[in-house]
């Protein structure tokens, strides 16, 4: 039975695109047919961070009704789907959200896990993914800005009858004393599913344009994304994926030398 999760925050630059990718990835590492959605329509990232962003057919056209949705799939690594939003202005205008719904049905026969990287803030476009999903992740920082906007995404995904599973503490630097696990999670109300430390590895993986449990897959960051992911599909953690195959590689290296790989 698939499980479709929407990642929020509230607050920008908490590092949601880089949870969905990573979790979305990790799961697939694991063997499970995993899907992550941008539906940050106006301020896309997603498919930036892995390696397309010049993909032509995305959820802009979907939503506007000028693509089918398995046409704005994309394979990623390990067989991860994607689904990426547009980066134009006209794209996004003539996008309709509501048709979000339209879409989620689309993909529910063909993966396990779904995976929405919602965008920052509560406005209309923000609200609709929070709609969609069995449950709601929130990504915080240990920092009082963080909280108090992740704390209102908590309380209108109640208000609309949406499930807050947990949230995930990101970006935590070592021996942090700023705010104490128990007060977060005392504060949203929620338990805190676990924590990524803050790790040079992720900024080295989104400047390579892949995620940071691919390229550094022994990092202290991949590591916890890996528990995390074994923790949502309920299965032990492996230590240690497989390599990645070689479609994505060589379709990473187009992305980022605009040219063919030497074979």
């Amino acid at each position: 039975m698939i499980r479709a999760y929407t990642i929020a925050s509230g607050k920008g630059g908490t590092g949601k695109t880089t949870v969905t990718a990573n979790l979305g990835t990790a799961l697939a590492q694991y063997g499970r047919e995993t899907c992550i959605v941008d539906t940050d329509m106006g301020m896309a990232n997603l498919g930036l961070v892995l390696g397309l962003g010049e993909t032509p057919v995305t959820l802009h056209e979907v939503l506007a009704g000028k693509a089918r949705v398995e046409d704005a799939l994309y394979e990623g690594p390990y067989g991860l789907k994607v689904v990426p939003s547009g980066l134009s202005l006209q794209g996004f205008q003539n996008a309709d959200p509501q048709m979000l719904k339209d879409v989620v049905r689309e993909l529910t026969d063909r993966c396990d896990y779904l995976f929405f990287d919602a965008p920052a803030g509560i406005g209309t476009d923000a609200v609709i993914p929070l709609t969609v999903a069995d449950e709601v992740l929130l990504v915080v920082n240990p920092e009082i800005s963080s909280l108090v906007d992740a704390l209102k995404v908590k309380i209108l995904t109640e208000m609309i009858g949406g499930t807050v599973g947990g949230a995930i503490l990101n970006r935590v630097m070592p021996g942090s004393t700023e705010m104490s696990r128990k007060k977060i999670e005392q504060t949203l109300g929620v338990p805190i599913i676990d924590t990524i430390p803050e790790d040079a590895d992720v900024r080295r993986a989104a400047a390579a344009r892949t995620p940071v449990v691919v390229r550094s897959p022994g990092s202290p960051s991949s590591k916890a994304f890996r528990r995390i992911a074994a923790s949502l599909a309920g299965i032990p953690v492996e230590m240690e994926p497989g390599p990645a195959q070689e479609a994505f590689i060589e379709r990473l290296a187009r992305a980022l030398f605009r040219r063919e790989p030497n074979v």
